[in-house]
Parts: structure tokens; C-alpha cells; sequence
């Protein structure tokens, strides 16, 4: 199971490389085409905005599976206790729950943009489609909250960007 998990993540990584890739290669072109020969890239911004979503939602489970989200260690000698236990469980469920919360809301931000059919300014790419993608990378950043911490122990930080 963990050699699948492992395998999934490394996709996952090799897709946002490839469209943080994309995204400079397209920014230096579309500036270039911009500033020497006065043509920029047309639909240069929309891409880019639907690229951003891409890496940024893409790596959201990622993040949260490391347990790579910024924390504060302030009290960690206080925190970390074994007594506090049930403290963290309850810090994991919120967690899980707001993202739970996040997901639905982008759910309901899809249906909305099936029916009333809203496209991006330039090249009118449906909006739909990428507020899925958001609400199923937030349903699986939420599960990823609740997982006992050993099953993640081997995924590093700075490993998941």
C-alpha cells in the first residue's frame, strides 16, 4: 500500500515540476514577446491563473499528508506531551473538518459554474473544471488530516515541493 501511496505522490510531484515548468517558460515568453516585439502571448494570464490553481491545489495534499503546514512551536514542550494527545486529535479533526468545509463550498462553486457556464476572460476555459479539481483536493487534503502521523512518516517536508 505504501509503495502505491509513494508512487502517486512522485506523479503528483513530477506534474506540479512540470507545470511550475510551464508557467515560467510561458511568463518569460509572453514577457519577452511583450517587451521586445510588442505581442504578447494571448491568453497568456488565463493560463496562468489556471496553472497557479493547478500547483498550488496539487500540493495541498501533498503538504498535508507531510504534515508540512506552518506551525508555531511555542508550546511544543507543553503540546507534545503525551497527555495532550487528545488535544492534537482534536487539532487534526478541526483541520479536517474545515477542509472538509472548503471542499464542499468549491463543490458548490462547480454546480454554479455548470449552470450558469462561467469561463475565464480570454480564452473562456469553464471555471467548472478547476473548482472541482480544488473541491476533490481539499476532500483529499482533509482525509490526509486525520491519517495517524506513522503513515506519513517517511514523507518529509521538503520532500513534498
Amino acid at each position: 500500500m505504501l509503495l502505491i501511496i509513494d508512487r502517486i505522490r512522485r506523479a503528483v510531484e513530477f506534474v506540479l515540476i512540470l507545470a511550475l515548468l510551464a508557467m515560467v517558460l510561458l511568463t518569460f515568453a509572453d514577457v519577452i514577446g511583450r517587451r521586445f516585439f510588442n505581442i504578447p502571448i494571448y491568453g497568456a494570464h488565463d493560463i496562468t491563473e489556471h496553472m497557479m490553481a493547478i500547483i498550488v491545489f496539487s500540493g495541498l495534499p501533498l503538504l498535508t499528508s507531510a504534515r508540512g503546514h506552518l506551525a508555531v512551536d511555542l508550546f511544543d514542550r507543553f503540546i507534545m506531551a503525551d497527555s495532550m494527545r487528545w488535544w492534537r486529535a482534536l487539532i487534526n479533526f478541526l483541520i479536517c473538518f474545515v477542509l472538509l468545509l472548503i471542499s464542499y463550498q468549491f463543490l458548490i462553486a462547480a454546480i454554479d459554474a455548470i449552470h450558469i457556464q462561467e469561463v475565464s476572460q480570454e480564452l473562456l476555459i469553464p471555471r467548472s473544471y478547476m473548482y472541482a479539481f480544488i473541491s476533490i483536493s481539499c476532500f483529499v487534503s482533509s482525509m490526509a488530516s486525520i491519517l495517524p502521523a506513522q503513515a506519513s512518516k517517511d514523507v518529509h517536508p521538503e520532500d513534498a515541493l
